[in-house]
C-alpha cells in the first residue's frame, strides 16, 4: 500500500511547556480529531506545526526526534510567522472572509507575504520527507498555495486537497486581492475536495468567473491535467462516541455532572470561542426562552463550553467580553440559591468529559452563522446510544444537509432558536428516537473512516484518468513516427477541424478569422500533389467559402452537411429537410432575449446557439435549461441536438463529421491519414479514420482520438514540423 503524507498547519499533537517540562497532547480541532483515528489505522506520515517555539536548538531536537517516532514531521514557525501567516493572514484574512464577516476581513499585502512564504517553507519540508510515490494529502485553509508549489516541484506526484471551510460565493471570494493566486495554488491538486456541494459550486464559480475554466460533472482541465472537483461530508469515528458511556472514565465523569444538575434538563453548548458559532444569539435565545416560559426556570440548566481560540485577535477578545457579560446578565436576573441558570466553562475539555457531557445532554445546540461542517452535532448524535435527546441545528452548518432530522434554525433569528428549545424540551421520547435513530444510521456508515477512504479512492480514479489521458500525449517519439510516415507516404489525406484546432475560440464567432501565417500554412498544405486538405468545420459554407475559398483545398461545411471537393461546387450528401427551423428557431430567440450576450448564428441545415459572451453562470444555467428543452421537443424528430465549447447546435439527425470523411476516405487508396480536432463533435471524424491512420485531440480530455496536443499553438507548431519535412 502507497504511503499517506498527510500535510496540515497543525499536527494532531500539540507540544507545550509545564513547569519547564515539554507536554505532548491531543491538538484541539475537528481537523485533527476527525483524522487521528484514520491517521492511526493507515501507513501515514503527518507533516505540520507542533504549536511551540522551540527555546533553543537542542529543545528543537528533542522534540523531532520524539514526533518522529509517531511519524510526525514538525515544521517550526517563528514568532514572526505565527502573528504573521497563522494570526494574520488565515485568520485576519481567509477566517472572516471565507465566513461572509467581511467587516472583519483584513486585507494587508504584509500578511499575504508571510503567508506565500510560510506556504513556500512547507513545501520545502514536504519535499524532504515525500516519496515519489506518496499520496500527499493537504488540508485546509492556511495552506492554499501548498498544492500549487508542490506541482511545480513533482509534476506527477498524486497531491489532494480538502478545505474543511466554507468556500465563499464568488461576490464574496471576488475581494480578495490575492484571489487567482489562491485559485491556481488550490488547483495544483488531482482531487479538491469540500464538505458540501454548495462549497462545490461556489469554486466551479470562481473558476468560471476568474480563470474561464469550464467543468463538466465537477472535472474539469487545467494546463494539461484533468481535476476533479467533489463534495466529501466528512464523518467522525463513531463507534469511539458511541462506546463512550462504556468506559469507566466517562462513567465517573457522568456520575459528577449528574449529582450537580439532579433532574434538571441540560441543555449543552460546545464550541470554540469564535464570531463564526454565534454564541452570543444562543444565549440571547436562552434568555428569551426562560423569560417567556419562567415554568422551566430552576428545571433547565445550559452547560456552556467555550473552548479558547485565537485569543490574541482583537475580535475574539470582544466575543469573550460579550459571552462573559451575557453569561453574567442572565445567571444574576434568573438564578436562584441552589440555581445557576448557565455552567460556564471557558476551556477545552479531555474526551471523558465531553462524552459525558454529550450523554447526559437532552438538548444540544449548534448554531453557527457559518460552518464548514460541524462534527459536535455528529459527535453528541452518536453519543445517544439509547436514543433520547434533541439535535438544535443551524441551516447555516455544513452538517445540516445529512441532518435533516434535527431541528432546523436560522441562527440570525433570536425567537425562532427560542421557538427551537421550546419545540426541543417537549418533544416525546418516541420522536427524539425516531429522528435520531435516522441520523445515527447515516453517521454510523459515512464515519471518517469511510470518508477518508472515499476521498482517497476518488483521488486514485481521476490520477488514473489523467495517466490514460497522458499516455495519449503526443510525445517526441510519436511525432518523428508520424513526420516519417508522412515523409513516405505518397497519398495523404488531412482532416482540420477550425475552431479550437486552427483559431483560438472568440467571444464573437465571425471574429475568429484565419491569419495569413494559418492561410500560408494551408496553402503550403494544399500546393503539394500528394496532399488531399479537408477544412471539416461547424460553421456555414459561405463562411468556409469566403476564409478559404481561393485555396486548392476541400471543405466540409455544418458538420458535414455541405461537401465541397477541390475545384467542385458545394453538395448536400443527402436531401435535407429544413420546415423543422420555423418551429427551433423561435425557442433559441426566447433564449437569446433572456441571456443578455447570447446570440443565434443560422445555418443552412442548422441553428446554433452562442453564449460565450454571457454571464458564465447566467449561460450555463440557460444552456442546460434550453437543452433539456430541445431535447424534450425533438425526442421524436430526425433532428440531434448537438453541445460543444459555449455553443448548442441543432441539426438533422445523421449527419456528422465522420459520415462526411468517409466521402474522402472512400474516395481513394490513402497511404497516410490525418484528422486533428478539438470538439466533441469530431469524436464522430476520429472514429473512422483507419487504424493505421492519426488522429489528434486539441485539449487532453478523453477521447477516440489516439493522440492528444495540449493547444492550437502546439497545432500551429506540428504543422509547421510536418511542412519542414516535405
Amino acid at each position: 500500500m502507497r504511503r499517506m503524507l498527510i500535510v496540515s498547519n497543525r499536527l494532531p499533537i500539540s507540544v507545550s511547556k509545564k513547569k519547564g517540562n515539554l507536554d505532548y497532547i491531543p491538538s484541539a480541532g475537528g481537523l485533527a480529531t476527525g483524522l487521528s483515528s484514520f491517521y492511526q489505522t493507515y501507513e501515514s506520515v503527518w507533516v505540520g506545526w507542533p504549536g511551540i517555539i522551540p527555546r533553543n536548538a537542542d529543545e528543537k531536537q528533542v522534540i523531532t526526534i520524539k514526533l518522529k517516532n509517531d511519524n510526525m514531521f514538525p515544521i517550526f514557525l517563528s514568532r514572526y510567522q505565527i502573528e504573521k501567516y497563522y494570526e494574520g493572514f488565515s485568520n485576519k484574512t481567509i477566517w472572516p472572509l471565507f465566513h461572509y464577516f467581511t467587516q472583519y476581513t483584513l486585507y494587508d499585502n504584509k500578511l499575504w507575504e508571510a503567508y506565500r512564504h510560510v506556504n513556500n517553507n512547507f513545501c520545502d519540508e514536504v519535499l524532504k520527507v515525500a516519496r515519489s510515490d506518496d499520496i500527499i494529502w493537504i488540508h485546509d485553509y492556511q495552506l492554499m498555495l501548498l498544492p500549487g508549489l508542490i506541482r511545480e516541484k513533482l509534476p506527477e506526484t498524486t497531491i489532494g486537497f480538502f478545505l474543511h471551510i466554507p468556500f465563499p460565493s464568488f461576490e464574496m471570494f471576488r475581494t480578495l486581492p490575492w484571489r487567482i493566486d489562491i485559485l491556481n495554488g488550490i488547483l495544483g491538486a488531482d482531487l479538491i475536495g469540500f464538505h458540501t456541494y454548495d462549497y462545490v459550486r461556489h469554486f466551479i464559480s470562481a473558476l468560471t468567473r476568474l480563470l474561464g475554466l469550464d467543468s463538466t460533472l465537477g472535472k474539469l482541465l487545467f494546463e494539461d491535467r484533468t481535476i476533479k472537483i467533489d463534495s466529501f461530508p466528512m464523518g467522525i469515528d463513531y463507534q469511539k462516541f458511541a462506546n463512550g458511556a462504556q468506559e469507566t472514565s466517562v462513567i465517573n465523569e457522568m456520575k459528577k455532572v449528574q449529582k450537580q444538575v439532579r433532574d434538571q434538563k441540560v441543555i449543552l453548548s460546545i464550541d470554540r470561542l469564535d464570531y463564526s458559532k454565534a454564541i452570543p444569539q444562543r444565549l440571547k435565545a436562552y434568555d428569551l426562552f426562560l423569560k417567556e416560559n419562567p415554568q422551566y426556570r430552576k428545571k433547565v440548566i445550559l452547560i456552556l463550553v467555550a473552548v479558547p481560540s485565537r485569543s490574541k485577535v482583537e475580535h475574539y477578545r470582544k466575543l469573550k467580553e460579550e459571552v462573559d457579560e451575557l453569561v453574567g446578565c442572565i445567571n444574576g436576573e434568573y438564578g436562584t440559591i441552589g440555581w445557576t441558570p448557565i455552567w460556564y466553562l471557558y476551556r477545552s475539555l479531555q474526551f471523558p468529559t465531553l462524552s459525558a457531557l454529550y450523554n447526559l445532554a437532552d438538548i444540544a445546540m449548534v448554531t453557527p452563522f457559518r460552518d464548514g461542517m460541524n462534527l459536535i452535532a455528529k459527535e453528541y448524535l452518536a453519543s445517544k446510544t439509547g436514543g433520547r435527546g434533541v439535535l438544535i441545528l443551524s441551516e447555516m452548518a455544513g452538517a445540516s444537509e445529512e441532518l435533516g432530522e434535527a431541528i432546523p434554525i436560522n441562527p440570525n433569528d433570536i425567537d425562532n432558536i427560542k421557538q427551537a428549545l421550546e419545540e426541543a424540551i417537549r418533544m416525546p421520547e418516541d420522536e427524539q428516537i425516531r429522528r435520531n435513530r435516522e441520523m445515527q444510521k447515516k453517521l454510523e456508515r459515512y464515519n471518517v473512516k469511510r470518508w477518508a477512504e472515499d476521498f482517497i479512492g476518488s483521488l486514485l480514479e481521476i490520477k488514473q484518468d489523467q495517466h490514460k489521458i497522458v499516455a495519449k500525449k503526443m510525445n517526441a517519439q510519436t511525432r518523428r513516427n508520424l513526420i516519417a510516415d508522412y515523409c513516405q507516404a505518397e497519398k495523404r489525406l488531412i482532416f482540420l477541424d477550425y475552431d479550437g484546432t486552427l483559431v483560438d475560440f472568440n467571444q464573437v464567432p465571425d471574429k475568429a478569422i484565419p491569419d495569413n501565417e494559418l492561410l500560408t500554412k494551408i496553402q503550403a498544405f494544399a500546393s503539394s500533389p500528394q496532399n488531399e486538405v479537408v477544412i471539416i468545420s461547424g460553421r456555414d459554407k459561405a463562411t468556409l467559402d469566403g476564409w478559404f475559398g481561393e485555396l486548392n483545398i476541400s471543405l466540409a461545411a455544418e458538420h458535414g452537411a455541405w461537401l465541397r471537393f477541390k475545384g467542385k461546387p458545394w453538395r448536400t450528401i443527402e436531401i435535407l429537410d429544413q420546415d423543422w427551423k420555423q418551429d427551433i428557431y423561435p425557442i433559441l430567440e426566447l433564449y437569446v432575449d433572456r441571456t443578455p450576450g447570447a446570440l443565434i448564428e443560422p445555418k443552412e441545415f442548422s441553428l446554433a446557439w452562442h453564449y460565450r459572451k454571457t454571464d458564465p453562470g447566467l449561460g450555463e444555467l440557460r444552456a442546460r435549461q434550453l437543452l433539456d428543452m430541445l431535447l424534450y421537443l425533438t425526442a421524436n424528430l430526425d433532428l440531434q441536438v448537438l453541445e460543444g465549447s459555449k455553443v448548442i447546435e441543432v441539426k438533422n439527425l445523421g449527419i456528422n463529421k465522420g459520415k462526411a470523411a468517409q466521402q474522402w476516405i472512400a474516395n481513394d487508396k490513402w497511404d497516410f491519414i490525418l484528422a486533428i480536432g478539438d470538439d466533441w463533435t469530431d469524436e464522430d471524424l476520429f472514429k473512422v479514420i483507419p487504424a493505421t491512420g492519426y488522429s489528434i485531440k486539441v485539449g487532453f480530455a478523453s477521447t477516440a482520438a489516439k493522440f492528444s496536443i495540449k493547444s492550437v499553438t502546439e497545432v500551429r507548431h506540428f504543422l509547421s514540423e510536418l511542412l519542414e519535412e516535405r
